[in-house]
């Protein structure tokens, strides 16, 4: 018997991968990178960054990168509302959640796109806690009906009573972290069990071109300092604000992660991060961000490459699409995204659900792009030998009038070896007795959501999480102006 060969994309040699982050290390040394938090610029300073006369321009010395690059960890675990391990990122392990932060979701009655409200978000929560390859859940969309100021803890809010799976989560305020990380300490049961069992990950996003706002440095070393796993986003533009070729994206996109790496580990040396993004190939004649252009999936696999070769975990937004809606464009940029970023082994995929350059969920999307994950789940799996003799003894020993359908043989290996589709993938025959329906799928996905969310709203965690969490949001509510929650 032989273990299956993991298949595997690589866009990267070994000395290329060795140039482009010592590429990376001098332009943080040379060029410098913007840091708009002062208390981050005196951190930097206080180990050797040198901070140019206007306090903002910060250049970090290479041996400081390598120094923070040596406490990493390699793998990131994530538990689960019941205290479980849910995900255990590192390696070529690959992970898939809704991308977060959504400006606009697909209405189901009439197709059209429209801001989300409280009640899209609480069955998009259950929607995405139903399906069985998406891992975690993310804080996917942004509720109209609350005020902007209090927007990011409210989603985590919402999402932390409705699924138990992890959740990618963050914040885009300083006041915002600290209400999230109670909430978190809320269902974990204090900060040391959050700690010891992480429930989230917080995305934390540089400014392309080599650029830290106040709110994304302070959350950044607000994670580190707490021990929350933080996820890095550079998101570089070619062409736009980072180089039009795709090498030179991905060599930015290091910097700007590497100068994260700095920050994160000075603040809370060994915390846990994960290397990750947001970047694309802009579209010069359209204006746009496209998420499903081949090229975008080129640098995403190639900047998970980078973040193997320094030893850290990967993220990527993936498994996704610009199309305005489910459809052949949605699935044909979707499918192509899931399968590089599984090959690649990007270990959390950020995407299934979503639309039009990351601004828009859509339910029925997100059902059929649980199929498309565990169809790239099987394939990373490969092909292993089961038997020391593969196919001879099994055809010389059966009879010739014998069916093999019912033979020891394939009642043993046929559930690991084949992935079995819901009835979402259509593999009924065309015609006769048995012939199944020409519905589009998207109409069969429609319906495959009413069953999912069928049956009352009922949180998941207990009636006594629930009150903590409401006491939390209210009192951030009535802060924000709120009489009452929606």
């Amino acid at each position: 018997m032989e273990n299956a060969k993991r298949p595997v994309v690589e866009f990267l040699t070994e000395a290329l991968k060795k140039r482009m982050v010592t590429e990376a290390m001098d332009i943080l040394e040379q060029v410098g990178v913007i840091i708009e938090n002062p208390a981050a610029v005196d951190l930097l300073a206080s180990h050797g960054a040198v901070v140019a006369d206007d306090g903002k321009l910060v250049k970090i010395p290479g041996v400081l990168v390598e120094q923070c690059l040596s406490g990493l960890r390699s793998t990131v675990t994530l538990y689960n509302g019941d205290g479980e391990t849910a995900a255990v990122l590192g390696d070529y392990s690959i992970h898939f959640d809704p991308g977060s932060a959504a400006l606009h979701i697909i209405d189901r009655e009439t197709g059209k796109m429209r801001k989300p409200r409280t009640a899209d978000y609480i069955a998009f929560t259950r929607l995405a806690d139903r399906l069985p390859h998406i891992d975690a859940h993310s804080t996917a969309l942004i509720c109209e009906d609350v005020p902007e100021i209090i927007a990011d803890s409210y989603r985590l809010y919402i999402a932390l009573q409705y699924t138990k799976k992890p959740v990618v989560t963050g914040a885009f305020t300083v006041s915002g972290f600290s209400v999230m990380k109670e909430l978190l300490e809320a269902v974990s049961g204090g900060s040391k069990a959050l700690q010891e069992k992480p429930r989230a990950v917080f995305d934390c996003c540089p400014s392309s071109p080599l650029k830290w706002s106040v709110e994304t440095s302070q959350n950044l070393m607000d994670c580190a300092k707490l021990g929350i796993p933080a996820e890095l986003i550079a998101m570089p533009l070619t062409g736009a604000v980072a180089p039009v070729t795709l090498s030179g994206t991905v060599v930015q996109h290091a910097a700007e992660n590497l100068s994260g790496v700095v920050m994160h580990q000075l603040a809370g040396p060994g915390s846990p991060l994960i290397y990750g993004g947001s970047p694309a190939a802009f579209d010069m004649r359209k204006g746009t961000t496209p998420m499903g252009a081949v090229e975008t999936m080129m640098i995403d696999g190639a900047y998970n490459e980078i973040g193997k070769f320094l030893g850290l975990p990967t993220h990527a937004y993936m498994a996704l699409s610009d199309a305005k809606g489910p459809g052949s464009q949605a699935a044909l940029e979707t499918a192509m995204g899931a399968t590089i970023a599984a090959l690649a082994g990007v270990n959390m995929i950020s995407g299934p659900g979503m639309l039009d350059f990351e601004s828009c969920q859509s339910f029925e999307k997100l059902v059929i792009d649980n199929e498309i994950c565990g169809m790239v789940k099987r394939l990373v799996r490969g092909i292993a030998v089961r038997d020391e003799i593969m196919a001879l003894d099994l055809l010389r020993d059966i009879h010739p009038k014998q069916q093999l359908f019912s033979s020891p043989h394939t009642l043993r290996w046929l559930s690991e070896e084949h992935h079995m589709p819901s009835d979402i993938i259509n593999r009924s025959p065309s015609g006769g007795a048995g012939g199944g329906p020409f519905a589009a799928t998207e109409d069969v996905a429609s319906r495959e959501v009413d069953r999912l969310l069928g049956g009352e709203a009922v949180p998941v965690v207990g009636e006594e999480t629930v009150r903590d969490l409401q006491h939390i949001i209210e009192r951030e509510a009535v802060k924000a102006g709120m009489d009452r929650l929606p």
